[in-house]
């Protein structure tokens, strides 16, 4: 199978409820080749609306991230561990939640390939549910951010901060861990591009 007939099924998937709901299945996008890959929990309103991973104010971050690290998006690929938005529509209104260990499992059936598919040399973990999902069920972001381990999808995987995190840490002061995130990009970019050239 191909990424893009691995796209095609993914965007007509029904298998958990959050397809109810969604306006856009959010598969990934950018350099099916790059030896990087960045993987977030899950896509927000914005996302949900362009079908596009991280474009909202967390994206936006991210984009200005990667250009103080030295690449630009178009030199990465970034996916999300589910395809789908979590909401919490109790209220009427959709109030973005994490999603469930349910909801993540069943959407690892497009997950998993798609990494199979992309064979990346580093996995960049945006934030602790990510990390969670790829790295290990325990994984302790504030203490483990930033460290090299072994990964099934990957000759090695790293996690750094969620841009989200940042946001809401930096309304109280200081960058909200914003450095945090531009060393980590730094490192698992040139980790990638090492282990590219050793390929």
């Amino acid at each position: 199978m191909t990424l893009d007939q691995l796209r095609a099924e993914a965007l007509v998937c029904t298998a958990c409820t959050l397809s109810d709901r969604r306006t856009n299945v959010v598969f990934g996008e950018g350099d099916p080749l790059s030896p990087l890959i960045l993987v977030g929990e899950g896509p927000g309103e914005q996302e949900d609306k362009s079908g596009r991973p991280f474009v909202g104010r967390a994206g936006q971050l991210l984009d200005k991230a990667l250009v103080e690290a030295g690449i630009s998006r178009a030199q990465v690929y970034i996916a999300n561990t589910v395809k789908c938005r979590a909401a919490d529509w109790s209220t009427g209104k959709p109030v973005n939640r994490a999603p469930t260990e349910e909801e993540s499992q069943v959407c690892r059936r497009w997950l998993i390939p798609q990494l199979q598919l992309l064979a990346p040399k580093v996995i960049l973990c945006i934030g602790a549910p990510s990390a969670k999902n790829l790295i290990r069920k325990n994984f302790l972001i504030t203490k483990e951010r930033g460290l090299y381990f072994p990964c099934e999808f990957a000759k090695t995987a790293i996690a750094t901060l969620h841009p989200s995190y940042i946001l809401r840490q930096a309304n109280m002061g200081g960058d909200g861990g914003y450095g945090l995130l531009v060393a980590d990009i730094e490192k698992a970019w040139a980790a990638a591009q090492k282990l590219a050239e050793k390929a």
